[in-house]
């Protein structure tokens, strides 16, 4: 493809390119004036208002304009002109022509409008190009013949690092993207430092000028603005920090690439004053490389422009947006993205009552020239666009705007009340009837709406300077900085809600027995606010420590971050010792508080700490101190303590099996419970308990930063018996709320014991007894039913993942074979054998806890190594063994039946899938006989046990779950048959006489006149 041959030429035109402070705008204002005439283009409406302002000092007003697109000054034969670069002119016969800051021809929304200035506009006589040096490669092949001088930079720009921003030297700039963050800043800045003033490139010019005032003149030394500040606004700036590093530029948010860093920080130092920038602690550090870039302006050069055609085509709508659309031809050129402008024709060219208006060249100029209006207000591009046709159809139908509209609207924003937000967006409609006036031909009498606009602004700027002041300049501070560095004697008192002031300001405040000083400050206007605050200061804690230790215990609070506060004012905080159940506690108090007022202080709020702990967590305290536990009943009891109130059985397996009844008995009336998996108290499974729970746990464990500190304890207050977890959570704090941790998905405790309830009777089932309970199968089996999923309150993908977690293992079965093994099985009469089965016989000791150890043995055993399990391959969902039907009445396969059965050693030594050993039925076949789903976890046995396996003839199991109860053998001997496989791991127990008066005696009783 041939590349279009260069037809533009640098001959006559100078660019003068360098950093920030190198005083290039200074050189062209001195270049312009040895002119007889002269047009300058800035970037902002507040720097031309600025560069208006020096050369009216120079050569007076009547021999300056100041043109932007909402505000002229046309004194009668003006040489000069200062204009926005959109203002000027697009041909000039004037002498002199500079552009500033021409680096923004990259802009992706302005971008065009600057590069069709560098490339077509031209001075007679003299033409200057101002900005950064990445700009030189471009220019020099876009503008053969150009000349380029090089300026440096007259002071040195060095990086300060990182500060807060309470902490920024005076006379400081803090810069931000977003008004809503340059205003929070000053807010703070007002607290801490006296007070700030703020520069925005959306403010009025007056009102910049004001704001700007208060900083140069002192009564501020600290300024909060945009990147406005970087376009050539010349302060008496020392520090530049970013509090931001992040901009939206129109079309995306970004990072701040280095050059545009480099812009802003180069405010810092004027003339020979060397400058330095940084970040505040809301931005990460610059790294080494960034630094060195910015410190010796090395940048990446500008490697294309913005561009956009002037060759309009105004023979229709469609021939304008083609040549709109047209590609630059020359290399170095990209076309622009659709600017407002655009954007808007491209809206209103849909628009049909727009349409059959424009019906010839001059009116598709017309609404070209229309839709140049900017948007000041910041509306969405429709809305915009819905005022531009507004005032094309007057320009069409009327030849001018309506100006009772305009009237009406200029009337709406004449009002100075209201805050900074409602001010700014009122000299932002302002600004647009403001434009609108000072377009030639648009209104009949132009220049009264010019002058009626600009008085409305004015007043308005004068409103918003005024607001902006008094919400962010504390004068009253401002002064007391002055008199303290003048060292003055100062008196200091405190109110009755500890604000402490010192000449009438409020300069900090008294938190329990903290002072805190409002200024947040360690430089001598801090220190010596703070020395003339500490006359005030003695006396006043000797009497709060007096109050202190008189208050009840309702006055002080033990909160969940370990904080003990005393009328809401946090005073000490709890820290680990020996002991879980005996913590530090640590004062916070200023050195003021001394000797005996200390040690009083320290003494109540110890008192305070043990009765909390001593009465929210009664249960655990009483059985900490408890003098009648003996032997093993004493150690568990100590467990029990050192684990905050719960046990997995499993770890303490050992010691269960070896506890006698009395032991076990004596344990009890603590209010121990012996589930199926876990020893617990029940009273502690409550929000207040649990919560203190997790703090004692979190200050011995260094656990108040971990993340899931806190967040289980609303789920417990609100009731919910399973959770899903949350693998970012420690692990620990399921227990310590009450729940267990069972991979994806975690149960209270107190409902896991009942689900072990629920699947004890479905295990003890005999085939060939009637009635069979729901979920019964074949004995050694079960399938979830819906008293499990209630009492969860989970779904049965939820069931899966409950039981896995326990140790369970499912073995899929077709629904129809299923159905059929229930059939056979309810319809099958009872054999003598089942029928004669006795009850077992209730434990005195167990019964108590809702479980025998017999019956717990059933359902403990698969929980062995289960609080690590995270569930394995997921099971197919249980399903109910009828063959399913659909609406239309035609069959569907069913899901198949998943059998649950307590898991094994063989389970977990197996990796993947397989038939278990012990899955074959009596006589070498089994019913519904599958592959293990979920296997993979540990949920042996221990002490080499032998799993359940085949059974001998007389129908007992070989192994079973884990019998390690010392009971187990007592239930054989009551109730079951001699060459059953009776546990004999120890000499069978002498029974203990039952109590006849027993409510177990009384149960036992009523179970057989059931039976009867």
């Amino acid at each position: 493809m041939s590349v279009h041959p260069m037809i533009l030429s640098g001959r006559g035109v100078t660019a003068v390119l360098g950093p920030t402070n190198t005083g290039k705008t200074h050189y062209a204002i001195e270049r312009m004036i040895a002119h007889d005439s002269g047009v300058i283009g800035l970037p902002l409406r507040l720097l031309a208002r600025e560069v208006y302002t020096r050369l009216v000092e120079k050569v007076g007003h009547h021999n300056v304009a100041l043109i932007t697109g909402e505000e002229k000054i046309t004194p009668h034969r003006a040489r000069y002109s200062v204009c926005t670069v959109e203002a000027m002119p697009r041909e000039t016969t004037a002498s002199f022509v500079a552009i500033d800051e021409v680096q923004l021809a990259g802009d992706l929304e302005r971008g065009h409008i600057f590069t069709d200035r560098i490339l077509h506009l031209r001075g007679r006589g003299e033409t200057l190009l101002l900005g950064a040096g990445t700009m030189r490669p471009i220019l020099e092949q876009l503008l053969p013949g150009i000349m380029v001088v090089e300026r440096p930079r007259m002071s040195q720009l060095l990086y300060a690092g990182s500060k807060k921003i309470t902490r920024l030297p005076h006379r400081s700039a803090i810069v931000a993207f977003s008004a809503d963050e340059v205003y929070a800043i000053a807010e703070l800045i007002r607290r801490q430092r006296g007070g700030a003033a703020v520069v925005l490139g959306a403010l009025s010019p007056r009102t910049r000028n004001a704001q700007v005032a208060l900083y140069q003149e002192g009564d501020v030394e600290y300024l909060v603005a945009t990147d406005a500040i970087g376009m050539g606004l010349n302060l008496d700036v020392d520090h530049v920090a970013f509090a931001q590093d992040r901009k939206f530029d129109g079309y995306q948010f970004r990072n701040l690439n280095p050059a545009e860093l480099a812009q802003i920080a180069g405010r810092a130092g004027r003339h020979l004053r060397d400058g330095t920038f940084g970040v505040t602690g809301r931005v990460d550090p610059f790294d080494n490389e960034l630094v060195h870039r910015i410190e010796a302006h090395e940048f990446d050069p500008v490697k294309v422009l913005q561009w956009r055609s002037k060759a309009f085509d105004y023979s229709s709508l469609t021939a304008l947006k083609k040549s709109l659309d047209a590609a630059p031809k020359v290399p170095g050129l990209a076309r622009a993205l659709p600017a407002v402008d655009q954007q808007a024709f491209e809206h209103l060219a849909r628009y049909p009552e727009v349409v059959d208006i424009t019906t010839n060249a001059e009116r598709v100029e017309k609404l070209w020239e229309a839709c140049a209006l900017p948007d000041y207000r910041r509306i969405t591009p429709a809305q915009h666009a819905d005022l531009i046709s507004t005032i094309y159809a007057d320009l069409v139908r009327r030849g001018t705007v309506n100006e009772d509209f305009m009237a009406e609207q200029v009337r709406r924003a004449d009002h100075t009340d209201g805050e900074i937000d409602t001010l700014s967006a009122r000299i932002a409609q302002i600004r647009t009837w403001t434009y609108v006036s000072n377009r030639p031909g648009w209104l009949a009498d132009p220049t009264h709406w010019q002058e009626k606009t600009r008085e409305i602004e004015d007043r308005l700027s004068d409103a918003l300077h005024e607001r902006l002041t008094k919400r962010f300049v504390d004068r009253r501070t401002s002064v007391l900085m002055k008199r303290l560095r003048e060292n003055a004697m100062l008196e200091a008192e405190i109110s009755v809600n500890g604000d402490v002031f010192v000449e009438g300001h409020h300069v900090g405040q008294l938190t329990g027995f903290r002072f805190t000083l409002a200024t947040g400050g360690d430089g001598p206007d801090a220190k010596a606010v703070q020395g003339a605050a500490q006359k005030a200061l003695a006396l006043e804690f000797e009497a709060r420590a007096a109050r202190l230790h008189a208050s009840g215990n309702n006055d002080l609070a033990l909160s969940s971050d370990g904080l003990v506060r005393w009328l809401g004012d946090p005073v000490a905080r709890l820290a680990a010792s020996d002991h879980v159940m005996r913590p530090r506690v640590i004062l916070l108090a200023d050195d003021q508080l001394q000797a005996n007022a200390r040690e009083h202080v320290l003494a109540r709020i110890e008192r305070f700490v043990n009765h909390h702990i001593g009465t929210v967590l009664k249960p655990l305290d009483d059985i900490s101190r408890a003098e009648d536990l003996e032997g093993l009943a004493k150690g568990l009891a100590f467990q029990l303590v050192e684990n905050l109130g719960v046990l997995f059985r499993r770890d303490v397996a050992d010691d269960v099996k070896s506890l006698d009844q009395d032991g076990r008995a004596s344990i009890r009336k603590y209010g121990v419970r012996f589930g199926a998996y876990h020893i617990f108290l029940p009273a502690l499974l409550k929000p207040a308990p649990a919560e203190l729970i997790t703090l004692l746990w979190a200050l011995k464990n260094d656990g108040l930063d971990k993340p899931g500190y806190g967040d289980l304890i609303p789920m417990l207050a609100a009731g919910r018996t399973s959770v899903v977890t949350d693998p970012s959570f420690e692990r620990t704090f399921y227990k310590l709320a009450g729940f267990r941790f069972l991979g994806k998905r975690a149960v209270r405790i107190d409902i896991l014991e009942r689900l072990a309830d629920l699947i004890r009777p479905l295990l003890q089932w005999k085939p060939g007894a009637q009635p069979r309970p729901e979920g019964a199968y074949d004995g050694r089996r079960f399938t979830a039913t819906t008293s499990m999923l209630s009492i969860l309150g989970a779904t049965p993908d939820d069931m899966e993942e409950i039981l896995k977690g326990l140790g369970y293992r499912a073995d899929s079965v077709k629904a129809e074979e299923a159905a059929a093994f229930l059939a056979s099985q309810d319809g099958a009469p009872a054999s003598a054998a089942a029928a004669s089965e006795p009850v077992a016989a209730v434990d005195d000791a167990d019964a108590g806890d809702g479980a025998t150890d017999a019956e717990t043995a059933v359902v403990e055993a698969p929980a062995a190594e289960a609080e690590n399990a995270e569930g394995d391959v997921a099971a197919s969902e249980a399903q109910p063994a009828e063959a399913q039907v659909t609406e239309a009445g035609e069959p569907v396969e069913a899901k198949p039946v998943l059998l649950w059965r307590p898991g094994t050693r063989q389970d977990n030594q197996r990796q993947g899938g397989g038939r278990h050993q012990g899955d074959q039925r009596r006589g070498g076949q089994r019913h519904g006989q599958g592959q293990g789903q979920g296997e993979g976890r540990e949920g042996g046995r221990k002490g080499g046990q032998p799993a359940r396996g085949k059974r001998h003839e007389g129908g007992k199991s070989e192994g079973g779950p884990r019998q390690d109860r010392s009971d187990r053998h007592d239930r054989h001997d009551r109730g079951g048959k001699p060459g059953q496989g009776k546990f004999e791991a120890r000499p069978p127990r002498r029974e203990k006489p039952v109590d006849p008066d027993s409510p177990f005696a009384k149960l036992a009783a009523l179970k057989e006149q059931m039976k009867k």
